[in-house]
């Protein structure tokens, strides 16, 4: 993938995570893929146990709209590092992120996630 390829899937995945849109978000993942986020230190296995964890998450958290920052190639993937607002307009804080991506193609087959409050 060129950079702006990266780009562009990296806007359109995070658009998905902005929606909380469980099945257009699954859809980037592969079936065997290994998620981890500070709310899953062991590592979710599984596109299954992806859905399962974002309907429960996406049911219980407030708006949240995540913006591309910026995007960097590595062998077999990417890193993203991107700003969340939380609730309308950020009025419930603001995070930022940043994601290791690994691809089989288009679709993520490791996903590691890491974040801080912003200030």
């Amino acid at each position: 993938m060129s950079l702006a390829d990266i780009a562009a899937y990296n806007a359109d995945w995070l658009k998905a995570w902005t929606d909380k849109d469980v099945d257009r978000l699954c859809g980037f993942y592969a079936a065997d893929c290994v998620y981890h986020d500070p709310q899953t230190a062991a590592g979710l296995k599984g596109n299954d146990a992806l859905r399962a964890y974002l309907t429960g998450l996406f049911a219980a958290t407030p708006p949240m709209t995540y913006s591309p920052d910026e995007v960097w190639p590595i062998p077999g993937g990417f890193c993203g590092r991107w700003y969340c607002d939380i609730g309308e307009g950020g009025a419930l804080g603001r995070m930022r992120g940043f994601d290791l991506v690994l691809l089989d193609g288009d679709r993520i087959t490791l996903n590691e996630v890491y974040v801080h409050p912003l200030p």
